[in-house]
């Protein structure tokens, strides 16, 4: 009976780990470029903002259920709740992209020009690596948010370790819900620790 318990719960880590694993990859490859664009143009950064500001303040559940019906990207299981996810985890990583380069001293931006560096040298040489500390900083919220936000998958059928919670909750039995719980928190303890020292790496001294 232990066994069986111990691999219900390496399958649902795994399956925990895909969903955020996944949701994050896409939210820094959409996140990071669109921030990019949204540091060149204000009134791309004003909609862009907005969008994914709207997307923070709709509850989970909420989200997931509106995403159900859509074409392509809804219905029951994984592929809605990395959808929803991705939306939930855009904001931090989109803000933090605007706000680490809007943070570099325009003198900077000036003497890479005067080197005869290219907008796309420039931004790959120099904004970029100035500006990694505070991307990462929103990535690190974005992950951590995501882990716990990633519990509520279960609920349409998505899998992870909110299986154990809902479970749980389910049948009144404590220790179904922390066999969820604690997994899920022990995650969002060790990303934001390895986040947080990559972080660190990264800043000036």
């Amino acid at each position: 009976m232990r066994s069986d318990l111990l691999a219900d719960l390496l399958q649902h880590t795994w399956e925990h780990l895909l969903l955020v694993g996944l949701s994050v990859t896409v939210s820094i490859l959409a996140g990071i470029p669109a921030g990019i664009a949204c540091a060149r143009h204000a009134t791309l950064r004003r909609w862009l903002l907005g969008f994914a500001s709207v997307m923070q303040t709709i509850p989970s559940l909420a989200l997931f259920g509106f995403l159900i019906p859509v074409p392509w990207i809804g219905g029951i299981g994984t592929r809605t709740v990395v959808v929803a996810l991705v939306l939930y985890a855009l904001l931090p990583i989109l803000r933090n992209t605007v706000v680490g380069l809007d943070g570099i001293d325009p003198a900077v931006r000036e003497s890479a020009v005067a080197m005869g560096m290219t907008d796309s040298q420039m931004l790959r040489q120099v904004l970029l690596p100035l500006a990694a500390p505070t991307i990462l900083a929103g990535i690190r919220l974005a992950t951590v948010a995501t882990i716990g936000t990633a519990t509520i998958a279960a609920a349409i059928g998505g899998g992870g370790l909110g299986v154990f919670i809902f479970r749980g909750v389910g049948t009144v039995d404590s220790a179904q819900i922390l066999a969820g719980a604690i997994p899920a928190a022990i995650l969002a303890l060790v990303a934001d620790g390895g986040l947080a020292w990559i972080e660190r790496r990264l800043s000036p001294l």
